[in-house]
């Protein structure tokens, strides 16, 4: 199976740049995931698809500020760099541009000095470990130096931080919005816990492993890069209940899904867990943990469209994002969503 198999043409203009003004209001493409057949809603449309009974699955996480930019102590030559995880105390695991410039022993200078960091490891494709030094409490000092780690293909400013969390987050460590999420408002949440659905909560801190693009022509030689994750006892107990009755768990995200899939790879069953991951899901995977995704529109040969593809197929996916491309649906951080399942309406 070859990356480019998952490859489509997208017109630049549908590449949101801006998140809508309320949430709820973009767009839905329901998709079986057997047949290929698809209808189209609004997201606040969501609890009509819905079944008493139902388990959504949300991922808490909350995004860092988390690209800095500085300059080179010696040369003061431009540096960007992107935190992905706390490894211990005030070492992080970074992604670094241009990387060629840092090596073990380089200094790099934030914000005129509210923050230094000496590179102290040197791996592939840009990762270096830095460990920081600075005054008072770190999060308060990202906080005010550190910008929303928005993807590249997005080039307008975001005026709203809070539009690139979802209006559940809560665990501080993303280098990235679990984008899905985005749709949902208190009040849609409201919504379809008053339709006897239950919602849970798992934490996947999104990094490199989500959104690093596939550089090889094999997708079976792409590496995943690991992610931490948690699943709490309470979450375990609903959703083993909701298997074991065989009432739908319904993944909101990527992430969501990796995170369940892992755990269920482990244990054979939902298991309250901790830990990292780095599962790769393309075709041929069998799904044991989900019975239907929400998710957004991915970017071409990335691993998440191939992620969605496994859950329903590529001929399915690629059509279905053809007809979305007719439709003038919004793609990607901003845009729209899918939903994928069987029965849904």
């Amino acid at each position: 199976m070859k990356t480019r198999d998952f490859a489509y043409e997208l017109p630049k203009e549908l590449i949101a740049q801006t998140p809508l003004e309320n949430r709820a209001d973009s767009r839905l493409l329901l998709l079986d995931r057997d047949t290929g057949a698809s209808r189209h809603a609004h997201f606040y449309h969501l609890p009509d698809y819905l079944h008493a009974g139902d388990v959504v699955v949300l991922n808490d996480t909350k995004v860092l500020p988390a690209r800095l930019i500085g300059v080179k102590a010696e040369t003061n030559a431009h540096i960007e760099i992107l935190l992905l995880r706390q490894i211990k105390g005030d070492v992080w695991e970074t992604l670094v541009k241009p990387s060629r410039r840092v090596k073990v022993g380089t200094r790099i200078v934030f914000g005129d000095g509210l923050i230094e960091a000496t590179c102290i490891c040197e791996s592939d494709e840009g990762l270096r470990h830095l460990e920081f030094r600075y005054q008072g409490i770190f999060y308060e000092v990202l906080e005010r130096l550190g910008e929303m780690p928005l993807p590249p293909y997005i080039h307008e400013k975001l005026l709203d931080r809070s539009r690139y969390q979802t209006v559940y987050s809560k665990e501080l460590g993303s280098a990235a919005a679990p984008t899905a999420g985005l749709h949902f408002t208190p009040e849609l949440l409201h919504q379809i816990a008053d339709k006897n659905i239950e919602i849970v909560y798992l934490t996947l801190h999104v990094g490199l492993g989500t959104f690093r693009p596939v550089q090889v022509d094999d997708i079976h030689a792409h590496q995943m890069h690991r992610e931490y994750y948690h699943l709490s006892s309470k979450s375990a107990s609903i959703l083993n209940k909701a298997k074991s009755e065989g009432r739908r768990i319904i993944a909101v995200g990527t992430t969501s899904t990796r995170t369940l899939e892992s755990i269920m790879q482990l244990y054979g069953t939902f298991n309250e867990a901790s830990g990292f991951t780095d599962i790769f899901i393309y075709p041929g995977y069998v799904f044991r943990a989900i019975d239907c995704l929400i998710t957004n529109f991915h970017l071409p040969m990335s691993t998440l469209i191939m992620m969605v593809s496994a859950f329903s197929s590529r001929e399915h996916i690629l059509a279905a994002y053809q007809e979305a491309i007719r439709e003038r649906y919004r793609f990607f951080s901003f845009g729209d969503a899918m939903m994928i399942g069987r029965n849904l309406w």
